[in-house]
């Protein structure tokens, strides 16, 4: 499900506001550089919704999806982007969305693989259901939007010079704590199926790197402990804009040389030694 109108009504009032400034000051207003065609998954909440809103105040078009149907209208509403309810667990659905899309906009110049689960657990309390669930929220959309955009790229009789795939990941790649096994999986994947990709979708000019957010505050940062954010060499707990800053990085034009990487960003706490005396 889409809502094109609000995406539609949000660029008049943008264009109506910016000329309104223009002739107040008695100058042009500056015009975007390039507008790119963006898709996230899981954008309604958290994270995501701060690259939702990143990319769309850079005057990007972008189209989130994510099956919190209630939020996920909100933050289309908020934005002026278009909302697909979708599970992205579901093959089918999330191949349609994308296919949807295409016919809309003609192509996908990013896509920021975000959506994710997590559920903590001792060993002998989850079963393989839970395991698999995990991964097919987590890990495979990430091959499944990657396989549908490269599929689109080579059935394009122009090719498109520019491509970027974003891949939220996480520090839990690389450490872990107790009960954490189908998360750990999940995003140890991504890590891997990162660098694989970019090899496979060079040919279609996609770059392909991830981002590994340590410790992102989602909730009310002012509950946050003064210890909670002195633990960190930076002196603070992260924010989900400060993932989405480094998505808008990544997606610059002239950042093409930056491919199968991944990015962590985390205060520098996977830096710090750490012993308890």
């Amino acid at each position: 499900m889409a809502d094109n109108y609000l995406e539609n009504k949000y660029e008049e009032y943008k264009s109506r506001k910016s000329s309104g400034r223009a002739a107040g000051s008695g100058r042009k207003a500056v015009a975007i550089r390039k507008t790119r065609r963006v898709f996230v998954t899981g954008g309604a909440e958290g994270i995501g919704k701060a690259i939702v809103k990143a990319f769309r105040s850079a005057g990007h078009r972008v189209a989130f999806c994510d099956r919190n149907e209630a939020a996920g209208k909100e933050t289309a509403l908020q934005t002026g982007t278009s909302f697909f309810h979708v599970d992205v667990s579901d093959r089918e659905a999330l191949e349609n969305c994308m296919q949807q899309i295409f016919k809309e906009w003609g192509d996908i110049d990013i896509v920021i693989n975000n959506a994710g689960i997590s559920c903590f657990a001792p060993i002998t309390e989850t079963c393989v259901e839970d395991f698999d669930r995990i991964l097919s929220v987590n890990l495979r959309p990430v091959f499944i939007t990657s396989r549908k955009l490269a599929l689109h790229r080579q059935s394009q009789e122009s090719p498109n010079l520019f491509g970027r795939i974003v891949n939220i990941c996480s520090t839990r790649y690389l450490m872990s704590e107790p009960g954490s096994e189908g998360y750990a999986a999940s995003k140890g994947g991504i890590y891997s199926l990162t660098h694989a990709l970019a090899l496979s979708l060079a040919e279609w000019h996609i770059t392909v790197n991830s981002i590994s957010p340590g410790w992102i505050c989602t909730g009310d940062y002012e509950q946050l402990r003064p210890e909670d954010h002195a633990q960190h060499p930076s002196g603070r707990v992260g924010k989900p804009e400060d993932i989405a800053r480094m998505c808008l990085f990544i997606c610059q034009e002239e950042n093409d040389f930056m491919n199968g990487e991944n990015v962590t960003i985390d205060g520098g706490m996977t830096k710090k030694m750490i012993y308890i005396e």
